[in-house]
């Protein structure tokens, strides 16, 4: 692979090698002194793996532009890696590249039934078991769609679902994103530097050129000759990890839970309720990371302050956004439901946190497994649940003894723009609803809360337009 890399332009490979490495197997070696910024790797266009190069091969092209529907970017990247691997002549430089790949990943959707069930509860376990599914659906689909057209491009017995699976994880734990300068993405696999491990110590340093298609690896922090070099995914929870990549970090302060909030159309003042929704930036089905360090974020509160809205509230509410108590009716009725809706999801965790953390410490999962695995992805998530619940039990208790009333400085009360608890607290003159740190704070975020400060004011008989 290295040969065809250098005749084609690649730069940076006379200083590197491949390598094992105990803690996380092969990986790339650095063979001299690199300082933070260097660019290290440097792999050009023409021989990155693109949609755009697929459609224009001359022989696997003209089958890909026959779909209808068209393959998504993932389908197309899957299909290209496959065709490569499974010609016989043609396409060397390339087949050195996949002869070059893993073999076999460590996903979750390879996971057998009782490894998974380590992490039932998890919002890993539920994606990966709609995951399964739905890429038996898609093969199927790829199978009428072209692969079943095309029988001497896409011989089925290399095109098996198996073949399938392993070409999607191919793309998921090695492709790379960037969002071009006109707004669109690309996602691309750009060989040898897909051997790059990930590393959170170090910065991101992964750079794609639009104007000449090219990728770059620089060194995210200094390197020493014999030096493991790594690449950043980014900031991303075990969930992910493990479903995209194959592997978890211990203890890792990134862990989420994805939390999912949705009214049926056929709820009461839906539509209404729906225009909230939108002009706060949410909609009637939304998606909230949950995280150690924001584990109730602003917008779980805004959805369900809207959500729970009754028809007087709706006839006075008519702004853009709802982001302070509505009234202490509405915000009790939310936070009880908060509090009631994170219990219900802990107590559907297979393994209590306590018992995993037991099991972990006894080795009962082999560590370095995928029940392993899974059990730390279920450790993360149920601490940022519980913590999760913790913060809604404490707002629920100030909102029940009535120190959460308009008007009254809750000791938990957070600023409306910076999210910090204040100390001292200043309150909105007007409204009375909410709270700011301090004059800047209020100012930056007048604009958002102009609209619902005008409708709580002239519904309390405040109606002066001054901001106080």
């Amino acid at each position: 692979m290295e040969s065809w890399l250098k005749e084609s332009g690649a730069v940076g490979l006379d200083d590197l090698e491949l390598a094992n490495f105990q803690d996380t197997g092969r990986g790339v070696r650095s063979l001299r002194y690199y300082k933070e910024g260097e660019r290290v790797l440097s792999i050009p266009c023409g021989i990155l793996w693109t949609v755009e190069h697929a459609y224009a091969d001359p022989l696997l092209g003209p089958a890909l532009r026959s779909a209808q529907p068209p393959l998504t970017v993932e389908d197309a990247l899957a299909t290209y890696i496959l065709f490569v691997r499974s010609r016989k002549s043609g396409y060397n430089g390339m087949r050195s590249h996949v002869t070059a790949l893993p073999t076999s990943y460590s996903s979750s959707i390879f996971f057998t039934e009782d490894e998974l069930e380590v992490c039932a509860g998890t919002s890993l376990y539920t994606i990966t078991k709609q995951l399964k599914r739905q890429i038996e659906e898609d093969y199927v689909g790829l199978v009428a769609g072209i692969f079943g057209r095309y029988r001497d491009l896409f011989p089925l017995d290399k095109f098996t679902i198996e073949d399938y699976k392993w070409a999607l994880s191919t793309v998921w734990s090695r492709g790379m994103d960037f969002v071009l300068p006109d707004g669109n993405s690309i996602r691309l696999l750009a060989p040898f530097a897909d051997m790059l491990n990930h590393s959170s110590e170090v910065k991101q340093c992964h750079v794609y050129d639009a104007s000449s298609g090219s990728l770059s690896i620089l060194a995210g922090k200094d390197y020493n000759a014999g030096d493991q070099v790594f690449i950043n995914y980014g900031p991303l929870p075990n969930n992910r990890l493990l479903r995209l990549y194959g592997f978890i970090l211990p203890s890792n302060p990134n862990d989420s839970y994805d939390l999912v909030l949705s009214t049926h159309p056929t709820a009461p003042f839906w539509a209404q309720k729906q225009k909230l929704w939108i002009s706060a930036g949410l909609n009637s089905t939304c998606t909230i990371s949950l995280t150690l360090t924001d584990p109730l974020p602003k917008n779980v509160l805004r959805y369900l302050r809207i959500q729970r809205l009754d028809e007087s509230d709706l006839a006075v509410i008519q702004v853009d956004a709802t982001d302070g108590i509505i009234n202490e009716s509405n915000e009790v009725e939310v936070l009880q439901s908060l509090v009631d809706s994170f219990c219900a999801l802990l107590d559907n965790f297979g393994t209590q946190l306590e018992m995993l953390e037991a099991q972990l410490a006894a080795s009962v999962q082999p560590p370095g497994g995928n029940a392993w695995a899974a059990a730390h992805v279920s450790l993360g998530e149920q601490r940022v649940l519980r913590s999760a619940r913790k913060r809604a039990e404490d707002l629920l208790a100030t909102a029940e003894s009535g120190s959460g009333r308009r008007g009254d400085l809750s000791p938990l009360a957070r600023c409306a723009n910076c999210d910090e608890v204040p100390e001292p607290c200043m309150l909105c003159g007007r409204c009375k609803t909410v709270v700011y740190c301090s004059r800047t704070c209020q100012v930056a975020h007048y604009k958002e809360h102009k609209g619902v400060c005008r409708a709580l004011s002239t519904a309390s008989g405040n109606g002066s337009e001054s901001m106080k």
